[in-house]
């Protein structure tokens, strides 16, 4: 049975919108697969690990209806190899898709659909809010970054989305750093809801947003969470645990502050960084009036030194910081100058976004 007819392009990108989910090992094996579904002349792709679910759209009209699983990976890296110019057919015999593009042939084994475990999600419940797709990719730019990495503290994996009354915010860290940033909300919520959303889910969202003006609707319940656009849909469960009291975190009162060209900044830390110690990773600032000094050394006896002019006039300071946190936030935010607040040297450093009350990055010093 013919399945589909399609170009490389219309095949690609769902599969590879996708592909992101699936997990290369797993002890589920219809969980290293995509569910193909045709029906009524358009065709949906949908992968998921049991957490997150995405699914994606193309419109295949004249296609006979039809569902069915085959592995996610080969069907992908076949589809990234074959010729541009070919048309892909997909035809159904048995448990095998057999697939062609000009003079190339390939069968692959498939599973059957209805043992394809799809997330459900309970609808009509929680809370339903819109945002410029655009707007969101931005946000979650600006502070995804700042999540841990398999921490024991899993609360910490994952991104706060918090909504109270007109005002969204996004906010992560992993306990050495933090990173906020909100909007406001074109209507005010029903209720307030506060979520973790977990690392593999944002960096997934992020992936499938553009930068368009075009809105991204949310559907928020207590233990998950929808993201919908016309050409995708992305269903995920929340991590269940409290992320920390942020505010708390953020410093108030700091009284060295300067502003700074951000890609001068980030392209003297890239330059020191060459020579950090590769496990600690520790630069040293020191402020001073009209200058700020960027050093490090390794375990070689190697040291690297930048000098900035600055338009700053108070006390001297000498701090350290890992350097890959400073890099992070300045390669991630997309403006021409931040702000640098710094307290005493055992003190946070707070950076923010002159004119952009939402943005707060916090990170913690360290000893070199």
């Amino acid at each position: 049975m013919l399945v589909l007819k399609t170009s490389k392009d219309a095949l690609l990108k769902p599969l590879q919108a996708v592909a992101g989910v699936v997990e290369r090992k797993h002890t589920l094996p219809i969980l290293s697969n995509v569910l193909v579904e045709v029906q009524g002349g358009r065709a949906s792709f949908v992968a998921t690990d049991l957490e997150l679910q995405i699914t994606t759209w193309t419109d295949e009209p004249g296609a006979e209806d039809t569902a069915f699983t085959v592995t996610a990976r080969k069907l992908l890296d076949i589809c990234r190899a074959l010729p541009d110019v070919e048309p892909i057919s997909l035809d159904l015999t048995g448990d095998l898709l057999r697939m062609q593009s000009g003079r190339s042939k390939f069968s692959l084994q498939t599973l059957p659909a209805r043992d394809f475990p799809k997330l459900q999600i309970p609808e009509g419940q929680g809370l339903n809010l819109s945002l410029p797709q655009g707007l969101l990719k931005q946000l979650l730019a600006r502070v995804q970054y700042a999540m841990a990495v398999q921490d024991i503290r899993y609360y910490l994996n994952g991104m706060l989305l918090s909504v109270q009354g007109k005002r969204l915010v996004v906010a992560a860290t992993d306990g050495h750093r933090l990173a906020v940033d909100g909007t406001e909300l074109a209507e005010e919520a029903a209720e307030g809801v506060d979520i973790i959303l977990p690392r593999k889910t944002v960096l997934e969202l992020g992936k499938l947003l553009g930068d368009s003006e075009d809105t991204v609707d949310i559907h928020i319940t207590q233990n998950q969470a929808v993201f919908r656009r016309p050409e995708f849909e992305l269903r995920s469960k929340v991590v269940d645990g409290k992320f920390p009291d942020w505010q708390r975190v953020v410093p108030v009162g700091h009284d060295k502050i300067f502003a700074i060209q951000r890609q001068r900044l980030a392209q003297s830390l890239t330059r020191a960084a060459i020579l950090t110690n590769d496990k600690y990773r520790g630069v040293r600032l020191a402020l001073t009036a009209g200058s700020l000094r960027i050093a490090c050394s390794n375990n070689e006896q190697e040291e690297a030194q930048e000098e900035l002019d600055i338009d700053y006039n108070g006390e001297a300071l000498d701090i350290g910081f890992n350097v890959q946190y400073l890099l992070d936030v300045l390669n991630n935010l997309n403006v021409d100058a931040v702000l640098c607040s710094f307290g005493d040297p055992t003190s946070s450093l707070l950076i923010t976004v002159p004119g952009e009350e939402s943005f707060r990055y916090v990170v913690m010093p360290m000893r070199i």
